[in-house]
């Protein structure tokens, strides 16, 4: 694991946290992998069922970006393990969106705890899988409990 490859990977990833802020599907197009790695691409979203292959995890992306009217990460205990051509970079969501009613009021979104996976490919780090998972906090565990 070089220090290049690490940041290569942190460098991918941010693109894809832009990509999605920003609503750019074409943007977010260029993160994942392709090619031969197209069909073996696979995206979990929080609340979500396993989505598998590029075109499907596209749409669900035009999708979410079509309903999302603001939305910012703060990411926080990001890790990068690599092993050969492969990387994992774990981290925590803390999101900051817009609430329903009114685009103007920012309100805490939650927290996600994500699992990235990218693929060394010939165009360089590529996203090969995406899974995110919710984060209950304490005001919740102690509603639900």
């Amino acid at each position: 694991m070089t220090q290049a490859d690490v940041s290569a990977v942190e460098t991918v990833n941010a693109e894809f946290y832009a990509a999605f802020e920003s609503a750019d599907l074409d943007r977010m197009g260029l993160v994942w992998a392709d090619g031969g790695h197209a069909e073996d691409v696979v995206c979990v979203h929080p609340g979500w069922p396993l989505l598998r292959g590029r075109g499907t995890v596209l749409r669900s992306w035009a999708l979410i970006m079509a309903n999302t009217p603001y939305i910012q990460f703060v990411l926080t205990d990001t890790q990068v393990r690599i092993s050969g051509d492969q990387a994992i970079l774990t981290c925590s969501e803390n999101i900051i969106t817009a609430v329903e009613e009114s685009a103007n009021a920012l309100t805490s979104g939650g927290s996600v705890v994500t699992t990235n996976a990218f693929i060394r490919t010939d165009e360089g780090w590529r996203m090969w899988l995406h899974h995110g998972s919710p984060v209950l906090n304490h005001e919740q565990d102690d509603e639900d409990g």
